[in-house]
């Protein structure tokens, strides 16, 4: 992790950046919500190797996916936390209306009690307890999950708890869960045929794994549904995990966007279930030295509709493969923190930004 003085330079890139959209914006609403222009605006803000993705709805009402980790030592001025909020500044959002925590792991909720200080939450929403305590692992997410609950008690904010099947209360998109707490959904979900669910043929060639026991396998994991575009987003859900919903029949469909799971490691997102959701558009939340692995890469790139896949950063672990410079937010050297921006319509027309290049991909409709 690169914290202090490179961090200061990457949150004003991000700070001058969203300046003038901050300016325009006004209230709670984005500039584009109150134009009606009914577009979903996606931001994935670089913590580099977690995960925080904010959704904002053409009505406003945002939707935050995680906050990255913890800055103990810069506590005025912390890395992932205060990306999080600049990018919020960005959005035109003032208060995050919902903030999906996937699981209590340190690089998906650490950052919280310094998000909080620095922009107000709406509602929490979670798996329910923690479950891990053992070893050094469990440890450390038994810190990070007794400082959610810490600033659960202390705020005002609603608190929901959500399992497989249920339906998140959101308002300008269709959120419905399909695992959490270790458990997936029992039935294909009623959209999984349309978009191309039925028996897996993938099954049988993807290897087994074991469960690991952790946090990971308890991954809140959600189908996003906004007019025609279907995004998967399944947080860490582990590979033993991820073959409930997927095999032998695929309960969840086929998907347009896929935030790949688990940084891109290799312990989660199988063939199983990557070529059977066959994404035209994979977005992969890496840091340099985590996730991207060479065969999740392979995986991702041998599916039948991919147009392209798209990195936070170049990785950099041992054999790796990446995407384009083009397609990637943030190149080898100094910590500048660029983010990717994904635009959906409701027509089912896409488009992905690099805010490093300033240049957007359009895709059309499938």
């Amino acid at each position: 992790m690169r914290m202090g003085k490179l961090w200061s330079a990457g949150l004003a890139v991000l700070l001058a950046v969203g300046g003038s959209a901050w300016a325009q914006s006004g209230a709670t609403k984005t500039a584009a919500a109150k134009s009606g222009n009914g577009e979903l605006q996606v931001y994935f803000v670089d913590v580099e190797g977690g995960q925080s993705t904010l959704f904002v709805m053409p009505t406003g009402e945002s939707l935050l996916v995680d906050t990255g980790n913890p800055d103990p030592r810069n506590p005025s001025a912390p890395r992932d936390a205060g990306r999080i909020a600049a990018m919020a500044k960005i959005a035109g959002v003032t208060r995050i209306d919902n903030l999906v925590i996937t699981h209590y792991h340190t690089d998906h909720v650490g950052g919280l009690p310094q998000l909080a200080a620095l922009i107000p939450v709406g509602r929490f929403i979670d798996h329910g307890v923690n479950r891990q305590t053992e070893g050094a692992e469990g440890k450390a997410t038994v810190a990070v999950y007794d400082a959610y609950q810490k600033v659960l008690a202390d705020s005002h904010a609603d608190h929901l708890t959500v399992k497989p099947g249920d339906v998140l209360p959101v308002k300008g998109m269709h959120v419905e869960v399909v695992s959490g707490d270790g458990e997936v959904i029992g039935q294909p979900l009623k959209s999984a045929l349309a978009a191309g669910g039925g028996p897996n043929a993938a099954c049988a060639n993807s290897p087994v794994k074991e469960a690991e026991n952790s946090e990971n396998d308890r991954s809140l994991g959600m189908v996003i549904t906004f007019g025609k575009t279907r995004i998967l987003d399944l947080g860490d859900l582990t590979w033993a995990k991820e073959r409930g919903l997927m095999c032998p029949v695929n309960k969840i469909g086929k998907f347009d966007v896929y935030i790949v799971s688990h940084h891109g490691l290799d312990r989660s997102g199988s063939p199983a279930l990557v070529d059977a959701i066959a994404p035209r558009v994979a977005i992969m939340d890496n840091g340099p030295h985590k996730g991207g692995a060479p065969s999740t890469y392979v995986t991702i790139e041998g599916t039948s509709r991919l147009k392209d896949l798209w990195q936070l950063h170049t990785a950099e672990v041992p054999d790796a493969k990446n995407a384009a410079d083009s397609r990637i937010a943030n190149l080898p050297g100094p910590d500048a923190a660029n983010y990717l921006k994904l635009t959906v319509r409701m027509d089912g027309t896409l488009a992905v930004t690099n805010s490093r290049t300033g240049e957007t991909v359009e895709y059309p409709a499938k």
